[in-house]
């Protein structure tokens, strides 16, 4: 209870990046780079507030709909900036953010959910049937990303690259909805079908603190949406200085999507993911990080796709880099082989972490 209290301190004191933000950018009229730190940071202790919130609302409706909730409103941040992103035809941007996503919350989050729980407990233990149908949703979700990128440069290779490109954007559309009717059945399964899977197991040291108690609904949903609304807004001033902030620094577009953006959008998952492992709920932790990659690759992705075709520039496509590619499949075979024993320990943290490490390497490697 006492570390809840000093990390959910330290987030707070984050909030005054908020007013420094707002005064650079109306007032000062600050380089685009340092806007885009500032709003970064700004964004980081919101995240976290959202993540509170659907965690208290997960108290109320059991685990399995509150990993859902969590997951839900954990990848908002995402949601919000890829949207601003999207809007200003920032695709490469886009793509990079979703990838950095996927692999941030199966690698990092469930990385250090994995470390820090199993310090303070020898093993734990989650719904092995649960974990690999995540890890199962996941392969397919990596299947939909590759097919449209494997045609894309197959068509550009054999001198047909117009062809190739038009083909990817009909593809990509038609693959998004394939990917959310998977999605839409997958909560059918977890929250209906066989919601028994998703309920975690008990803990006697769950309750040992006794303590606080939980927020109401409606308080849960208040702090959510005013939460919602200031990410909106640092959003929009993070995505106008992303650019200059990478060429300054000299770091590739693609880095500060996969790496610097999905940190800042997955803030939320980093607390509570890791805050429930420490209290030896790993079934709701495994479940806010895999189910929120899930719902990245299965549903936020198809979503952008179909937004592109309203409020972009022009339509996205599902054609990522190789090595975006290569990073989402790695991930996932990774996880599956985590996942298969129905138990984790410190050590496999140890080893997503450096997975997730080796593949920022090599995104901060690519050539600006």
């Amino acid at each position: 209870m006492a570390f809840r209290l000093k990390a959910d301190n330290a987030l707070l004191l984050l909030l005054v990046f908020i007013p420094i933000t707002l005064v650079l950018e109306y007032v000062v009229h600050a380089s685009p780079t340092t806007l885009f730190f500032t709003s970064a940071v700004a964004i980081v202790p919101l995240a976290g507030i959202m993540g509170k919130s659907t965690e208290m609302l997960a108290e109320h409706v059991g685990t399995g709909l509150g990993g859902l909730l969590n997951a839900t409103f954990g990848n908002a941040a995402e949601l919000i900036i890829a949207f601003f992103a999207l809007k200003a035809g920032l695709h490469d941007l886009v793509k990079a953010s979703l990838t950095g996503s996927i692999i941030g919350n199966i690698l990092l989050v469930f990385g250090l959910s994995a470390l820090l729980g199993g310090l303070r407990f020898r093993t734990q233990v989650f719904n092995r049937t649960a974990a690999k149908l995540g890890a199962t949703l996941l392969l397919l979700s990596a299947v939909g990303l590759v097919i449209p990128s494997l045609l894309h440069y197959l068509r550009d290779g054999s001198g047909t690259a117009g062809a190739g490109a038009e083909a990817g954007g009909s593809l990509s559309l038609e693959i998004a909805v394939v990917l959310i009717v998977c999605y839409v059945l997958s909560l059918v399964f977890a929250l209906r079908t066989h919601a028994d899977l998703y309920q975690g197991a008990a803990h006697s040291e769950d309750h040992s603190d006794g303590a606080a108690p939980a927020w109401s609904k409606g308080k849960s949903f208040a702090v959510l949406l005013a939460a919602a609304a200031f990410v909106g807004w640092m959003s929009e001033i993070l995505v106008g200085g992303a650019e200059e902030a990478a060429h300054s620094l000299g770091m590739n577009e693609v880095f500060v999507g996969v790496i610097v953006v999905a940190l800042v959008g997955n803030a939320a998952e980093h607390s509570t993911a890791v805050l429930v492992a420490l209290r030896n709920k790993m079934d709701l932790s495994i479940q806010i990080a895999v189910g929120s990659s899930l719902q990245i690759a299965l549903f936020i992705a198809p979503l952008l796709v179909f937004l592109s075709y309203v409020v972009g520039p022009a339509p996205m496509d599902l054609v990522f880099s190789p090595l975006e590619v290569a990073a989402v499949a790695i991930s996932v075979l990774v996880v599956g082989q985590i996942a298969g024993d129905g138990l984790t320990h410190w050590m496999e943290g140890v080893l997503l972490l450096g997975v997730y490490v080796l593949l920022g390497l090599a995104f901060f490697n690519l050539p600006a």
